[in-house]
């Protein structure tokens, strides 16, 4: 059975770029450091985050076996 990518688990968009999926990351690491958000708001953003962890790792693995097949 085919791994299942990040994506198709988390609801995230399959053709979220790498550069928004960081930058919406960096977004929420502020919003949590700042403490201004609620113990819910926290959890969820932390979810978000997560999941958007997933993602990029996923793109830079897909990207690494690319050069891989390159340098072949």
């Amino acid at each position: 059975m085919p791994k299942k990518l990040a994506t198709e688990e988390s609801g995230l968009d399959p053709n979220l770029r790498y550069e928004e999926a960081v930058a919406e990351l960096e977004g929420l690491i502020a919003k949590m450091e700042s403490g201004k958000l609620s113990l819910e708001d926290t959890l969820s953003a932390y979810k978000r985050g997560a999941d958007l962890l997933k993602h990029c790792q996923q793109v830079l693995e897909q990207v690494e076996q690319q050069v891989k097949i390159v340098q072949s």
